[in-house]
């Protein structure tokens, strides 16, 4: 199964099972992917994440389901995955901007979020700079977290924000960002901010090791102002790279950002030629 018809059966999937007990994790498994990349992909090609996806559809749903009968809230609560009439009421109101108690009342406005339908639209003359690269196992020195794949969008620049204003960075200027889930297959992942690690200087306290192993790379090249030019690049990997790609396939659950010195810039990190790349571990079919 290629990439495109492995994320639309999981949109197919997503929608018969809407009142199951849903997760990234089953919905990967159906298509058979790992959750990792599975989880990096959905959210590349359809704005979402997985559990975002989820929950929005199925409080629309559950907004119908109130408005169009008169089963009570606590069944519809349970029928959508919800626990308590507290914890659905919270959600649904975030959501819809109503709690479900008004839903009954005359001229109630409540918001829809249809189904998605991938669309993959060829676009002739672009070129994506990549090389297969073969790189011997590396030690790296990290600020290591962890974090949510559902979350981790707004999370790691914090981190990457509050790793500088503590003066971390006199200790690892951030060479790499670095995501590994070896097991691919959980709810999170450590995410590294990283420089190659000098074996004669001690690990600083509250610092960790971390070795990446040798594999066969794809390696992207981004130039550009940051980070614009990285998320451009990275969309089009999961967009159009990936759908086109026969001869391999993802080889584990890491992904690397390399980030150039910026003070090798006129502009630094907005330098019109800044480079940065997106390694992807890959093996063939």
């Amino acid at each position: 199964m290629n990439w495109t018809d492995a994320i639309q059966q999981a949109i197919e999937y997503m929608e018969c099972h809407m009142t199951d007990d849903l997760s990234a994790e089953a919905v990967a498994a159906h298509v058979h992917m790992s959750p990792f990349y599975f989880q990096k992909g959905f959210r590349m090609l359809c704005g979402y994440s997985v559990t975002e996806y989820i929950r929005n559809r199925r409080l629309a749903l559950a907004g119908g389901e109130l408005a169009a009968s008169s089963e009570k809230v606590i069944d519809i609560a349970m029928k959508y995955g919800y626990d308590s009439p507290d914890s659905f009421t919270k959600a649904f109101t975030r959501f819809h901007g109503i709690s479900p108690a008004m839903v009954r009342r005359e001229h109630v406005m409540l918001k829809t979020f249809a189904p998605l339908k991938l669309e993959i639209s060829l676009k002739g003359g672009y070129l994506m700079n990549y090389k297969i690269e073969e790189k011997e196992s590396f030690t790296v020195l990290a600020a290591a977290k962890r974090f949510d794949y559902e979350t981790c969008r707004q999370e790691i620049p914090a981190f990457w924000k509050q790793h500088y204003e503590q003066g971390n960075g006199a200790y690892i200027c951030g060479m790499f960002g670095i995501n590994i889930d070896e097991k691919m297959g959980h709810d999170s992942f450590e995410y590294l901010i990283a420089d190659l690690y000098d074996p004669s200087r001690e690990v600083p306290a509250g610092f960790v090791t971390r070795t990446i192993p040798a594999f066969t790379w794809a390696v992207f090249s981004c130039d550009g102002p940051m980070p614009t030019a990285l998320q451009d690049v990275n969309t089009k990997i999961f967009s159009e790279w990936l759908p086109a790609l026969k001869e391999y396939e993802f080889a584990a659950g890491y992904c690397i950002e390399f980030y150039d010195a910026p003070d090798k810039y006129p502009n630094g990190l907005q330098d019109e030629q800044y480079h940065s790349e997106i390694w992807i571990p890959i093996r063939k079919k």
